[in-house]
């Protein structure tokens, strides 16, 4: 990494649409920018630490988290419309399922380390909403995995790994001992940070800041 290059560290769950759309709209923004390289990594966050193994189907765990269906409804709305303007087609449909995330945050952590953390992250939030796959369901990771060269094995190794999941439990830790409580959140350059699925602008704007710090 050039010395010049802006660090730009993401703090995300995969269960979180907005993450999505924050990525999104992160992408927009570095491809408008033209000043120094950026260099993006991605960390964990659980929204659901406690998430039952064999997930939740779509109704019970929406109404458990946000109230009535009315508002559920409202939500998932305003969620596939703003989808639409970044090229996501939400899918919450009667097959979608929420899942414990922390495995995948550890095929995530591995992923990161070979070089290959955005694009599996990219696959695992386009996998579970927009084409509804059960992401606790080994097959189903093992066919994602195949996309990266990997192999059962070395997905069932990832996931059975309890130093992983503890390395993955702590840097979660890390960024909540620093006020980290909602995500998606940006941290740029280790110093400014930017909570939500913000606009590009912003992105933007926040960029021409740090360049110039």
């Amino acid at each position: 990494m050039k010395e010049d290059a802006i660090t730009i560290d993401v703090i995300s769950d995969v269960a979180c649409p907005w993450c999505y759309i924050g990525k999104r709209r992160l992408e927009a923004a570095l491809k408008k920018w033209k000043g120094a390289p950026v260099q993006v990594s991605w960390h964990p966050y659980q929204l659901d630490p406690s998430m039952r193994p064999e997930g939740m189907d779509r109704d019970t765990y929406l109404t458990n988290k946000f109230g009535s269906v009315e508002r559920v409804q409202a939500m998932t709305d305003r969620l596939i419309a703003i989808g639409k303007t970044v090229g996501i087609e939400f899918d919450f449909g009667d097959n979608w399922l929420a899942v414990n995330t922390l495995p995948l945050h550890q095929l995530l952590y591995v992923a990161r380390e070979e070089g290959v953390g955005t694009q599996m992250k990219e696959r695992f939030l386009a996998a579970y909403f927009e084409e509804s796959q059960h992401l606790n369901q080994p097959e189903t990771l093992y066919a994602i995995a195949e996309n990266f060269g990997w192999d059962q094995n070395k997905v069932d190794a990832i996931i059975n790994d309890l130093k992983i999941a503890e390395a993955v439990k702590a840097e979660i830790a890390h960024y909540q001992q620093r006020g980290i409580s909602s995500v998606p959140f940006f941290v740029l350059n280790n110093e400014f940070g930017i909570s939500g699925a913000q606009p590009t602008e912003v992105f933007l704007e926040a960029l021409e800041s740090v360049s110039h710090a």
